[in-house]
């Protein structure tokens, strides 16, 4: 992955914990807040946070629009926990804001609030075992088109993968020290 240049959405959230992550696996990072530096980026990961927060302020910043032209450019995209429901086409039974970028219908805190995180050993297709870390996490409701199913949490849907260019997941990898999830994404670009 020499030369390629990971983007961290460093408006709010878990994006210290990304840039560590990415790393440990040794690719570089920036923190993106603005469509310039987002346009010096090969790939961008969207954190977990407060998703109605992130959505708001990436419209404050012209980031929302930005991203989609990447995308449609071709720059992958991964989303942790607030990052899945930011790239949702749908949000269910909410007026929340999103990219509208992922054939996937999300459902928000889905497991309970903060008290009710958890961990749990989880299998993804194509990398493995990992451990997944659930805070106030969505899941994954339904999907269609390209995106396809990479790994279930007691029957509910909790990573996706859209072609080669999407990426969802609804735990957050950046707290574990395995980094499976960042190497498969850095392998996207």
């Amino acid at each position: 992955m020499a030369g390629k240049r990971i983007g961290i959405l460093a408006l709010q959230g878990a994006f210290i914990e990304h840039e560590q992550a990415f790393n440990r696996c040794g690719a570089r990072s920036i923190e993106v807040r603005s469509p310039a530096q987002l346009a010096e980026v090969d790939g961008l990961v969207i954190p977990g946070g407060e998703s109605t927060a992130i959505g708001k302020l990436m419209r404050e910043y012209g980031l929302d629009k930005a991203i989609k032209d990447r995308f449609a450019a071709g720059m992958p995209i991964w989303g942790t926990c607030a990052g899945m429901i930011l790239l949702a086409r749908e949000v269910a039974d909410s007026k929340q804001f999103s990219l509208e970028l992922m054939d996937i219908r999300v459902k928000r805190n889905a497991f309970g609030r903060q008290i009710n995180s958890f961990e749990a050993d989880l299998e993804i297709a194509d990398i493995g075992k990992t451990r997944g870390i659930f805070i106030r996490a969505p899941y994954v409701e339904k999907t269609w088109g390209e995106a396809r199913i990479l790994a279930t949490y007691q029957d509910k849907i909790v990573a996706v993968q859209q072609g080669n260019k999407l990426l969802s997941t609804a735990f957050h990898p950046e707290l574990t020290e395995g980094g499976e999830m960042h190497r498969y994404f850095l392998s996207m670009l």
